[in-house]
């Protein structure tokens, strides 16, 4: 079935991790780049209109432009990632989307905790493990990843492979245009 997904890209994450993700995280094969989840699964594309990217729009131009880092390793059963600090702003945005689209909680409500994440490796926990052990010593070796939200990215998934299908600009508070 074919969903759409908020998210926000982080390519700076790339030189630390994309390896790793290459190898262990089968997201990567269908278009998937480094990047923060916001809300997943979203509607699906075909029912994606221009009230929807509205509504979405309003709810997003809350949060200005922040920088973050990816400095710690952290782990679910079957996955290693990244984790952002701060936390707050991407599980704000999370929360003030799941307000506007109460039918879409994220992961489907199987989680009762939103953890922002960066997925490394995904599937299989002695992958998870082995891809923890390797990003704890490059962040180590490099120290922590420098990244900016600037921008949320609606990424949908009907062909198969995950595509953008829309931007979401970030707006500094003084001009964030009030309805």
């Amino acid at each position: 079935m074919p969903i759409s997904a908020f998210a926000v890209k982080v390519p700076a994450a790339e030189t630390i991790a994309a390896d790793l993700r290459r190898r262990f995280d089968p997201t990567v094969a269908l278009g998937v780049p480094a990047h923060i989840t916001l809300l997943v699964p979203f509607m699906d594309p075909a029912l994606i209109t221009d009230e929807v990217l509205a509504r979405a729009r309003r709810v997003l131009q809350r949060t200005a432009p922040f920088s973050f880092v990816l400095g710690k390793v952290g782990r679910f059963p079957e996955t290693a990632y990244l984790a952002p600090e701060p936390a707050a702003p991407f599980i704000e945005m999370t929360r003030a989307l799941v307000k506007e689209f109460p039918e879409f909680p994220p992961y489907d409500g199987a989680h009762d905790d939103i953890v922002p994440h960066l997925s490394v490796a995904h599937g299989n926990a002695l992958h998870a493990e082995e891809a923890a052990l390797e990003l704890q010593a490059r962040l180590l070796a490099s120290g922590p990843v420098q990244a900016r939200c600037t921008e949320v990215v609606l990424i949908e998934n009907a062909s198969g492979q995950w595509l953008d299908m829309h931007v979401f600009p970030l707006t500094a508070p003084a001009t964030v245009l009030r309805p």
